[in-house]
């Protein structure tokens, strides 16, 4: 079904500058270029980009535009103008601050990571049917109970919050203003890493000690970071058991390519 309104679409397929234990694995120089059950990674995102209705235009943020050279389909996608590059930053921070001044906002923009290659039209379509029009970024997150319910052997990060655990999909929709003003802040969260009481300081230590106490709802959480960071950032629920597992480890490796060998009718 197209959408009235269109909506440009963000692939981030950087590597770790200490390496990814993933691309090692696979014998490629980046994870994104990673083939699972023989397509790479990020040859499926765009793929399923392509496939969702509405989409205007589709970009990747990659070290070297030339390293698509190695997959055809997506050389020839960049050579046509089908598949835009974007120069990366130093931390996907950055590059996603970098993409938003460089593409625009325009039309909303997808964001989602090269690593995920369980990402489907079903739940592209489910964000951008639920995202709230006011958000400047809505934030794709799946329930923990779902996802453990489907899979209990994944290995996922969950983030606990009253009554809920929920983890990250790796899929966004920008579409105001104050998603750079996010943008900026994670790109300042980035520099604290390594300096807990600063980051403690960044987050708000009462909003902090809530949340270790299991006190704090996850619409507090998004109100409070919403509140600290200037933006309007809303979080979207998914009802897809997959939407959160991504390629980190070669143990994800191995059980995304069991999931896709279900979804495409192989034998696992």
């Amino acid at each position: 079904m197209a959408r009235a309104i269109p909506f440009n679409a963000l692939i981030l397929a950087g590597n770790r500058r200490e390496g990814d234990p993933v691309a090692a694995m696979a014998g490629v120089s980046h994870k994104a270029l990673a083939p699972i059950n023989g397509v790479p990674m990020l040859l499926r995102l765009y793929r399923t980009l392509r496939a969702c209705p509405g989409i205007e235009s589709i970009h990747v943020c990659i070290d070297d535009g030339a390293l698509l050279n190695a997959v055809p389909d997506l050389a020839a996608a960049r050579d046509a103008g089908m598949l835009r590059l974007v120069a990366p930053g130093e931390s996907p921070a950055a590059s996603l601050a970098h993409a938003l001044e460089e593409i625009g906002l325009g039309h909303p923009l997808l964001v989602t990571t090269a690593d995920h290659p369980l990402l489907d039209v079903a739940m592209v379509g489910y964000l951008l049917d639920h995202a709230p029009e006011d958000a400047d970024l809505a934030v794709g997150l799946a329930d923990g109970a779902i996802v453990t319910a489907r899979y209990p052997g994944a290995i996922r990060t969950f983030y606990r919050f009253q009554g809920q655990r929920v983890s990250g999909c790796n899929l966004f929709l920008a579409r105001g203003a104050g998603a750079r003003r996010v943008a900026l802040y994670w790109r300042r969260m980035e520099r604290f890493r390594k300096k807990p009481l600063r980051l403690v300081w960044e987050v708000g230590p009462l909003a902090l000690l809530r949340l270790v106490l299991g006190r704090l709802s996850l619409a507090d959480a998004f109100a409070h970071l919403s509140r600290r960071i200037g933006a309007r950032i809303q979080p979207v629920l998914l009802p897809f058991p997959e939407a959160p597992i991504d390629v980190d480890k070669p143990a994800d490796f191995t059980l995304v390519g069991e999931i896709l060998r279900q979804r495409e009718g192989g034998a696992i």
